[in-house]
Protein backbone atom coordinates (compact mmCIF):
# COMPACT_ATOMS: atom_id res chain seq x y z
CA UNK A 1 0.00 0.00 0.00
CA UNK A 2 0.95 3.70 -0.70
CA UNK A 3 0.37 6.32 1.89
CA UNK A 4 0.03 9.91 1.21
CA UNK A 5 2.22 11.82 4.20
CA UNK A 6 0.07 15.21 4.03
CA UNK A 7 -3.21 13.90 4.36
CA UNK A 8 -2.76 9.94 5.74
CA UNK A 9 -5.04 8.67 2.71
CA UNK A 10 -4.08 5.23 1.61
CA UNK A 11 -3.63 3.95 -1.83
CA UNK A 12 -3.16 0.74 -3.55
CA UNK A 13 0.61 -0.02 -5.38
CA UNK A 14 0.30 1.59 -8.51
CA UNK A 15 -1.17 5.04 -7.16
CA UNK A 16 1.70 7.65 -6.96
CA UNK A 17 -0.03 10.66 -6.41
CA UNK A 18 -2.36 11.84 -3.98
CA UNK A 19 -6.21 12.56 -5.28
CA UNK A 20 -6.76 14.83 -2.59
CA UNK A 21 -3.42 17.38 -3.01
CA UNK A 22 -0.97 16.38 -5.30
CA UNK A 23 1.60 14.90 -2.73
CA UNK A 24 3.98 12.19 -3.69
CA UNK A 25 2.97 8.58 -2.19
CA UNK A 26 5.40 7.33 0.37
CA UNK A 27 5.15 3.09 0.60
CA UNK A 28 3.77 1.74 3.51
CA UNK A 29 6.50 -0.51 4.74
CA UNK A 30 5.03 -4.19 5.19
CA UNK A 31 4.14 -5.49 8.65
CA UNK A 32 6.67 -6.19 11.14
CA UNK A 33 7.54 -10.48 11.34
CA UNK A 34 5.58 -11.48 14.65
CA UNK A 35 7.94 -11.55 17.77
CA UNK A 36 8.95 -7.67 16.62
CA UNK A 37 7.33 -4.39 18.08
CA UNK A 38 7.75 -1.43 16.18
CA UNK A 39 4.76 0.94 17.18
CA UNK A 40 1.68 -1.56 16.94
CA UNK A 41 3.06 -4.48 15.88
CA UNK A 42 3.86 -2.49 12.49
CA UNK A 43 6.88 -1.04 10.77
CA UNK A 44 6.43 2.58 10.87
CA UNK A 45 6.60 4.44 7.39
CA UNK A 46 9.86 6.24 6.72
CA UNK A 47 8.88 10.17 5.98
CA UNK A 48 10.69 13.41 6.25
CA UNK A 49 10.26 13.94 9.77
CA UNK A 50 11.34 10.11 10.70
CA UNK A 51 14.75 9.34 9.35
CA UNK A 52 16.92 8.57 12.55
CA UNK A 53 18.88 5.10 12.20
CA UNK A 54 18.11 4.93 7.96
CA UNK A 55 21.20 5.41 6.01
CA UNK A 56 21.53 7.51 2.71
CA UNK A 57 23.33 6.77 -0.24
CA UNK A 58 24.56 3.92 1.54
CA UNK A 59 26.98 5.87 3.60
CA UNK A 60 24.82 8.85 5.77
CA UNK A 61 23.75 7.23 9.08
CA UNK A 62 21.02 9.56 10.23
CA UNK A 63 21.76 10.19 13.88
CA UNK A 64 19.14 12.56 15.44
CA UNK A 65 17.04 15.60 14.04
CA UNK A 66 18.56 19.02 14.48
CA UNK A 67 15.86 21.54 13.68
CA UNK A 68 13.25 21.85 10.89
CA UNK A 69 11.10 24.32 8.97
CA UNK A 70 8.14 24.57 7.34
CA UNK A 71 9.46 22.86 3.97
CA UNK A 72 12.87 20.90 5.51
CA UNK A 73 14.20 18.92 8.50
CA UNK A 74 17.79 19.50 9.15
CA UNK A 75 19.53 15.64 10.42
CA UNK A 76 23.17 15.20 12.04
CA UNK A 77 24.44 11.82 10.08
CA UNK A 78 27.69 10.62 10.38
CA UNK A 79 29.85 9.02 7.47
CA UNK A 80 29.59 4.82 8.12
CA UNK A 81 33.24 4.78 6.52
CA UNK A 82 35.09 7.80 8.04
CA UNK A 83 32.98 8.85 10.91
CA UNK A 84 33.02 12.74 9.74
CA UNK A 85 29.73 14.36 10.57
CA UNK A 86 27.50 16.12 7.93
CA UNK A 87 24.20 18.27 8.02
CA UNK A 88 21.09 16.37 6.63
CA UNK A 89 18.41 18.82 4.50
CA UNK A 90 15.51 16.68 3.52
CA UNK A 91 12.88 18.32 1.93
CA UNK A 92 8.90 18.15 3.21
CA UNK A 93 7.24 15.10 0.56
CA UNK A 94 4.84 17.92 -0.75
CA UNK A 95 8.27 20.28 -2.01
CA UNK A 96 10.01 16.82 -3.05
CA UNK A 97 6.77 16.06 -4.98
CA UNK A 98 6.84 19.54 -6.83
CA UNK A 99 8.37 18.69 -9.74
CA UNK A 100 9.08 22.70 -10.96
CA UNK A 101 10.44 23.23 -7.51
CA UNK A 102 13.06 20.49 -7.85
CA UNK A 103 14.34 21.49 -11.12
CA UNK A 104 15.05 24.89 -9.66
CA UNK A 105 16.56 23.00 -6.82
CA UNK A 106 18.82 20.88 -8.35
CA UNK A 107 20.24 23.50 -10.47
CA UNK A 108 20.64 25.76 -7.74
CA UNK A 109 22.57 22.53 -5.92
CA UNK A 110 25.24 22.27 -8.81
CA UNK A 111 26.24 25.60 -8.50
CA UNK A 112 26.41 25.41 -4.18
CA UNK A 113 28.62 22.03 -4.90
CA UNK A 114 31.21 24.74 -6.22
CA UNK A 115 31.22 26.63 -2.84
CA UNK A 116 33.61 25.20 -0.99
CA UNK A 117 35.06 27.94 1.27
CA UNK A 118 36.05 28.37 4.79
CA UNK A 119 33.16 30.74 5.55
CA UNK A 120 30.75 29.04 3.39
CA UNK A 121 28.73 26.04 4.34
CA UNK A 122 28.26 24.66 0.90
CA UNK A 123 26.09 21.36 -0.73
CA UNK A 124 28.28 18.99 -1.02
CA UNK A 125 25.64 16.47 -2.89
CA UNK A 126 22.33 15.77 -3.62
CA UNK A 127 20.06 12.54 -3.17
CA UNK A 128 16.44 10.99 -3.39
CA UNK A 129 15.24 8.01 -0.67
CA UNK A 130 13.64 5.37 -1.89
CA UNK A 131 10.23 6.89 -0.88
CA UNK A 132 11.30 10.24 -3.25
CA UNK A 133 12.02 12.00 -0.41
CA UNK A 134 15.07 15.02 -1.75
CA UNK A 135 17.87 15.64 1.13
CA UNK A 136 21.27 17.49 0.38
CA UNK A 137 24.21 16.97 2.12
CA UNK A 138 26.70 19.96 3.91
CA UNK A 139 29.34 19.75 6.18
CA UNK A 140 28.30 20.14 9.98
CA UNK A 141 28.75 23.33 11.17
CA UNK A 142 28.41 23.51 14.93
CA UNK A 143 28.34 27.30 16.69
CA UNK A 144 26.33 30.17 17.78
CA UNK A 145 23.33 31.67 15.19
CA UNK A 146 24.32 35.19 15.08
CA UNK A 147 20.90 36.42 15.29
CA UNK A 148 21.31 34.10 18.98
CA UNK A 149 24.15 36.24 19.84
CA UNK A 150 22.84 39.63 19.06
CA UNK A 151 19.68 38.68 20.78
CA UNK A 152 21.96 37.73 24.32
CA UNK A 153 24.36 40.65 24.11
CA UNK A 154 22.59 43.27 22.54
CA UNK A 155 24.97 45.29 20.51
CA UNK A 156 28.39 43.90 19.25
CA UNK A 157 31.86 45.60 19.64
CA UNK A 158 32.87 46.75 16.64
CA UNK A 159 36.32 44.91 16.39
CA UNK A 160 34.24 41.66 16.47
CA UNK A 161 31.70 43.03 13.63
CA UNK A 162 34.74 43.79 11.32
CA UNK A 163 35.70 41.00 11.47
CA UNK A 164 32.44 39.09 11.48
CA UNK A 165 31.94 41.29 7.91
CA UNK A 166 34.85 40.35 6.60
CA UNK A 167 34.40 37.20 6.72
CA UNK A 168 30.65 36.76 5.73
CA UNK A 169 32.14 39.06 2.43
CA UNK A 170 34.65 36.76 1.77
CA UNK A 171 32.26 33.82 1.56
CA UNK A 172 29.82 35.68 -0.61
CA UNK A 173 32.45 37.40 -3.02
CA UNK A 174 33.04 33.09 -3.73
CA UNK A 175 29.59 32.84 -4.92
CA UNK A 176 29.37 35.96 -6.83
CA UNK A 177 32.07 35.26 -8.42
CA UNK A 178 30.06 32.08 -9.83
CA UNK A 179 26.96 34.39 -10.34
CA UNK A 180 25.07 33.28 -7.53
CA UNK A 181 23.73 35.63 -4.98
CA UNK A 182 22.72 34.59 -1.96
CA UNK A 183 19.10 36.76 -1.62
CA UNK A 184 18.26 35.56 1.90
CA UNK A 185 21.21 37.06 3.69
CA UNK A 186 19.75 37.43 7.78
CA UNK A 187 21.52 36.89 10.88
CA UNK A 188 19.41 33.37 11.77
CA UNK A 189 21.98 32.27 8.42
CA UNK A 190 25.13 33.29 9.48
CA UNK A 191 26.75 30.43 12.14
CA UNK A 192 29.56 31.89 14.73
CA UNK A 193 31.63 28.97 14.54
CA UNK A 194 34.96 28.41 17.16
CA UNK A 195 37.82 26.59 16.61
CA UNK A 196 39.95 24.48 18.46
CA UNK A 197 42.59 27.39 19.49
CA UNK A 198 39.53 29.76 20.47
CA UNK A 199 39.29 31.62 17.63
CA UNK A 200 35.57 32.44 16.45
CA UNK A 201 34.79 32.91 12.59
CA UNK A 202 31.81 33.24 10.50
CA UNK A 203 30.43 31.08 8.10
CA UNK A 204 27.25 32.21 5.78
CA UNK A 205 24.87 29.05 5.93
CA UNK A 206 21.49 28.43 3.20
CA UNK A 207 22.45 28.71 0.00
CA UNK A 208 19.42 27.45 -0.89
CA UNK A 209 17.70 30.37 -2.05
CA UNK A 210 20.57 31.52 -4.18
CA UNK A 211 20.23 32.04 -7.78
CA UNK A 212 22.06 32.66 -10.76
CA UNK A 213 22.63 36.31 -11.36
CA UNK A 214 21.88 36.15 -14.84
CA UNK A 215 19.07 34.35 -14.81
CA UNK A 216 16.96 33.25 -17.98
CA UNK A 217 13.41 33.28 -18.66
CA UNK A 218 13.04 29.14 -17.46
CA UNK A 219 14.53 30.01 -14.55
CA UNK A 220 12.78 33.22 -13.71
CA UNK A 221 9.45 31.17 -14.39
CA UNK A 222 10.63 28.50 -11.44
CA UNK A 223 11.42 31.18 -8.97
CA UNK A 224 7.51 31.89 -8.72
CA UNK A 225 6.66 28.62 -7.48
CA UNK A 226 5.98 29.03 -4.08
CA UNK A 227 8.83 29.35 -2.49
CA UNK A 228 9.74 32.13 -0.16
CA UNK A 229 12.61 34.19 -1.74
CA UNK A 230 13.63 36.35 1.23
CA UNK A 231 13.45 37.69 4.82
CA UNK A 232 11.31 40.74 4.77
CA UNK A 233 13.52 42.43 7.49
CA UNK A 234 16.48 42.30 5.07
CA UNK A 235 15.42 42.75 1.41
CA UNK A 236 16.76 44.94 -0.49
CA UNK A 237 14.16 47.51 -2.36
CA UNK A 238 14.93 46.17 -5.80
CA UNK A 239 14.16 42.78 -4.11
CA UNK A 240 11.12 44.10 -2.39
CA UNK A 241 9.82 45.32 -5.88
CA UNK A 242 10.52 41.84 -7.56
CA UNK A 243 13.73 43.51 -9.65
CA UNK A 244 16.53 41.48 -11.07
CA UNK A 245 19.02 40.92 -8.48
CA UNK A 246 23.25 40.93 -8.48
CA UNK A 247 25.86 41.03 -5.68
CA UNK A 248 24.24 44.57 -4.45
CA UNK A 249 21.59 43.25 -3.62
CA UNK A 250 23.72 41.09 -0.50
CA UNK A 251 25.64 44.18 -0.18
CA UNK A 252 23.19 45.77 1.03
CA UNK A 253 21.33 43.08 3.32
CA UNK A 254 24.79 42.79 4.87
CA UNK A 255 25.08 46.26 5.68
CA UNK A 256 21.34 45.87 7.52
CA UNK A 257 22.95 43.17 9.42
CA UNK A 258 25.96 45.20 10.33
CA UNK A 259 23.53 48.33 11.60
CA UNK A 260 22.09 45.57 13.95
CA UNK A 261 24.81 44.08 15.07
CA UNK A 262 26.38 47.53 16.13
CA UNK A 263 23.43 49.31 17.86
CA UNK A 264 21.00 46.82 18.17
CA UNK A 265 18.13 48.08 16.02
CA UNK A 266 17.35 48.26 12.47
CA UNK A 267 17.37 51.39 10.71
CA UNK A 268 13.86 51.19 9.60
CA UNK A 269 11.15 51.52 11.99
CA UNK A 270 7.57 51.08 11.39
CA UNK A 271 4.40 49.35 13.74
CA UNK A 272 3.99 46.44 10.79
CA UNK A 273 6.50 44.66 8.76
CA UNK A 274 4.26 45.92 5.65
CA UNK A 275 5.03 49.59 7.06
CA UNK A 276 8.99 48.85 7.74
CA UNK A 277 9.04 47.02 3.91
CA UNK A 278 7.33 50.52 2.57
CA UNK A 279 10.48 52.62 4.66
CA UNK A 280 12.89 50.75 2.90
CA UNK A 281 11.40 51.85 -0.87
CA UNK A 282 10.56 55.39 0.63
CA UNK A 283 12.50 56.47 3.47
CA UNK A 284 16.31 57.23 4.53
CA UNK A 285 17.83 55.18 7.38
CA UNK A 286 17.99 56.11 10.84
CA UNK A 287 22.11 57.52 11.02
CA UNK A 288 24.26 55.12 13.14
CA UNK A 289 25.33 57.50 15.98
CA UNK A 290 21.28 58.67 15.97
CA UNK A 291 20.33 55.32 16.74
CA UNK A 292 23.07 54.85 19.54
CA UNK A 293 24.53 57.88 20.64
CA UNK A 294 25.32 56.47 23.61
CA UNK A 295 28.02 54.21 22.25
CA UNK A 296 30.19 56.79 20.44
CA UNK A 297 30.66 54.98 17.10
CA UNK A 298 32.90 56.53 14.51
CA UNK A 299 31.57 58.99 11.92
CA UNK A 300 33.22 57.11 9.39
CA UNK A 301 31.59 53.93 10.19
CA UNK A 302 28.13 55.98 9.74
CA UNK A 303 29.35 56.88 6.28
CA UNK A 304 30.24 53.61 5.38
CA UNK A 305 26.80 52.14 6.50
CA UNK A 306 25.04 54.75 4.94
CA UNK A 307 26.63 54.13 1.40
CA UNK A 308 25.97 50.51 1.54
CA UNK A 309 22.12 50.83 2.76
CA UNK A 310 21.67 53.18 -0.67
CA UNK A 311 18.22 52.22 -2.72
CA UNK A 312 19.58 52.51 -5.61
CA UNK A 313 22.33 49.82 -6.12
CA UNK A 314 24.46 52.43 -8.48
CA UNK A 315 25.14 54.07 -4.97
CA UNK A 316 26.36 51.09 -3.04
CA UNK A 317 29.35 49.21 -2.67
CA UNK A 318 30.25 47.10 -5.85
CA UNK A 319 31.65 44.10 -3.93
CA UNK A 320 31.13 42.65 -0.45
CA UNK A 321 34.72 42.81 -0.28
CA UNK A 322 34.87 45.95 -0.81
CA UNK A 323 31.95 47.16 1.67
CA UNK A 324 34.08 45.07 4.20
CA UNK A 325 37.16 46.79 3.45
CA UNK A 326 35.87 50.17 4.03
CA UNK A 327 34.33 48.88 7.23
CA UNK A 328 37.28 48.19 8.72
CA UNK A 329 39.42 51.09 7.44
CA UNK A 330 36.98 53.69 9.05
CA UNK A 331 36.49 51.37 12.20
CA UNK A 332 40.66 51.49 12.18
CA UNK A 333 40.43 55.62 11.53
CA UNK A 334 38.03 55.81 14.44
CA UNK A 335 40.34 54.35 16.81
CA UNK A 336 43.34 56.50 15.34
CA UNK A 337 41.24 59.79 16.02
CA UNK A 338 40.00 58.30 19.41
CA UNK A 339 43.59 58.10 20.51
CA UNK A 340 44.37 61.44 19.09
CA UNK A 341 41.58 62.90 21.10
CA UNK A 342 42.81 61.30 24.41
CA UNK A 343 46.19 62.71 23.82
CA UNK A 344 45.27 66.07 23.11
CA UNK A 345 42.90 65.94 26.27
CA UNK A 346 45.96 64.63 28.19
CA UNK A 347 48.58 67.30 26.94
CA UNK A 348 46.10 70.34 27.22
CA UNK A 349 45.43 70.17 23.41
Amino acid sequence: MNRCPACGTQYSDDAKFCTKDGTKLIVLAPPAPRGTSVGRDRAVPVSAQNLVDQVLDGRYRIVRKVGEGGMSFVYLATDTATKDRYAIKVLSAALSADQNAMQRLKREASLGMRLAHPNVCHIIRMGETQEGLVYVVMPFVEGEILSDRNNRRGTLPLDEVTQFVSEIASGLHVAHELKIVHRDLKPENIMICKSEDGSERAVVMDFGLAKERRADAELQKLTATGIILGTPEFMSPEQLRGKPLDPRTDVYSLGLMTYEMLTGKLPFTGRTQQEMMIARLRSEPVPLRAARPDLDLPEAVEKVLAKSMQRQPDDRYTTAPEFAAALTEAANSGKQNEGGSRFGRLFGR
